[in-house]
């Protein structure tokens, strides 16, 4: 019997090595490729990279693997895999194995998505090869095979890394590392759209090469191929041998997809999220008592009780969406896939922090709130496409903890200079490419900005130096340094006094306190007391 299993493995691995060799051939031949409208030399690489032809779409494996910072995997498995919804396990190769946490499914291409973080002994084991996703109990009933092998791909360089479909079929292909700065984009004339069946490998796996209509940030408007049931696509740059690792898939949307949305609420308010579930419920509250309709939350990999807070936000007739977003450091691009999804749900987008809350001191005498103040901030004329508003940011207000009672009742402190902004967005209004720098939108032609100066954004920025501390561990703006990061030392994005480690400076608990501000302290006290005790907090 193991003779003739070890005949079985010797005739597959020359099996594989003839396959290798014909497409060898194949690459290096004249034989004719198949592509749809057809390239140039220059604008699209002569074959996929051999990466992309070891993705393997076995239930049963994870489809692709990614190697997020400080060594924690990103699994994505196919969307007809079975999910493993406890005690999942991520088994190395080597025989190494680390817990993992489900996140659920992807919003645009519904793949189930684990996390776990790579064990030292598995880390010497290079190349780097995807774990197998299998139930707690069955590590060890399941060894690896030499066949099945999965390459991952690593975060830190150039990655295709989502997709979904909009505007009637336009698809928007999310890729970093080809516009990694700010304000310089490359030519949308550069780059191609190449959608390929699930193994990739040769250009008979080529169903479309389409250019791209924009290249923005992070985000590259394509056409979409042929009907098709599932694709890959990646994206292909002019002058470049080698088109770019992906892990992105297309499908056509349902039938019925126009049919789910949810009525079309007036404004809604969209954020990415981390650990913020001690947060969140003041936050919804609050906007939902002025004039917020719906709430969108990305969130970014969190790991504290998020989901049980947005269960009981939901039972109390809240309308609260979370949307699973695990790529580090792509806020802009979570803000454009927004814009672009929701723009049937929602007229208006407000995109604010959780500890950013808009207010107005008109509202202070007030005897209650009510959904008409949002909805006055919007009551604009039809070209305008977007309402900016001034951020005022508080400070630890000589907190050493978490205020329990919420942060608009325990930070009552902040600077006098307005410094930054953040903008309501009529959603149709945004420009094509869906380019944004967090705070604003760029807007199409025919619409144009407005400043409301009656209302503003309380931004709890500068919190009690516990809370305040974790933004070191991923800040989330794919432009922004990170706070280790010894660059732009002058910008309004850092913390004035701080150094590039997690340390506390001196004095942390009375800075940036040069007006006091209770005003909407008072207000909600007014508007949400009950039995002494705040509804804002009530459920916690």
């Amino acid at each position: 019997m193991q003779a003739r299993r070890r005949h079985a493995r010797q005739c597959r691995l020359v099996v594989a090595g003839l396959i290798i060799v014909t497409t060898l051939l194949f690459f290096t031949g004249d034989a004719p490729r198949v592509f749809i409208d057809a390239p140039t030399q220059n604008q699209l690489p002569r074959r996929l990279p051999l990466s992309l032809a070891a993705v393997r779409e076995a239930a049963t494996w994870p489809a692709d693997a990614v190697l997020l910072p400080d060594w924690e995997v990103l699994l994505l498995l196919h969307p007809n895999a079975t999910a493993i919804a406890h005690n999942a396990t991520c088994a190395f190769q080597g025989g190494a194995s680390s817990p993992a946490r489900a996140l659920g499914r992807l919003p645009s291409s519904g793949r189930h998505a684990y996390t776990c973080a790579m064990p030292e002994p598995a880390r010497r084991h290079q190349p780097f090869h995807a774990p197998r996703i299998v139930a707690m109990d069955a590590v060890h009933a399941s060894p690896h095979d030499d066949d099945e092998l999965v390459m991952m791909v690593k975060w830190s360089g150039r990655l295709v890394y989502d997709s979904v479909v909009v505007d009637g079929g336009d698809l928007l292909v999310f890729a970093k590392g080809v516009n990694p700065r700010q304000g310089v984009n490359r030519p949308a004339s550069d780059v191609r759209c190449v959608y390929y069946r699930g193994r990739g490998g040769s250009a008979d796996d080529v169903v479309a090469s389409l250019p791209a209509a924009t290249s923005a940030q992070q985000v590259f408007r394509c056409p979409p191929p042929p009907p098709a049931a599932l694709l890959r696509v990646t994206l292909a740059l002019a002058g470049e041998e080698e088109p770019i690792p992906s892990v992105a898939t297309y499908s056509l949307p349902p039938a019925s997809a126009a049919a789910t949305h949810k009525r079309r609420h007036k404004i809604c308010a969209c954020t990415m999220v981390r650990d913020v579930g001690k947060f969140v419920r003041e936050w919804v509250a609050y906007h939902a008592a002025v004039g917020v309709g719906r709430f969108i939350l990305y969130d970014n990999g969190s790991e504290d009780d998020l989901d049980e807070q947005v269960r009981r936000l939901t039972a109390e007739g809240m309308d609260v969406t979370t949307l699973a977003w695990p790529w580090p450091k792509t806020q802009e691009a979570g803000f454009s896939h927004s814009a672009a999804v929701h723009r049937d749900a929602c007229e208006w987008m407000a995109f604010i922090d959780v500890d950013e809350f808009i207010f107005s001191p008109n509202w202070a005498t007030a005897a209650s709130p009510s959904s008409s103040m949002l909805r006055s901030i919007v009551a604009v004329k039809p070209d305008v496409g977007q309402v900016s508003l001034g951020c005022v940011d508080f400070g630890p207000s000589g907190r050493t903890t978490h205020p329990p009672e919420g942060v608009t009742q325990g930070y009552t402190c902040r600077r006098r200079a307005v410094e930054r902004h953040k903008s309501l967005l009529r959603l149709e209004a945004a420009e094509r490419s869906l380019v944004n720098s967090v705070h604003h939108f760029e807007l199409r032609e025919g619409k144009r900005g407005e400043w409301n100066r009656r209302a503003r954004v309380n931004h709890y920025k500068f919190q009690a130096w516990d809370e305040f501390r974790l933004k070191f561990r991923r800040r989330v703006s794919a432009y922004v340094a990170d706070w280790t990061h010894r660059v732009n030392l002058q910008s309004k994005d850092r913390t004035p006094g701080l150094g590039f480690d997690p340390v506390q400076p001196a004095g942390w608990a009375a800075k940036f306190c040069e007006v006091n501000d209770t005003l909407l302290r008072d207000v909600t006290r007014r508007w949400f007391a009950a039995a002494g005790e705040s509804q804002l907090q009530a459920a916690r």
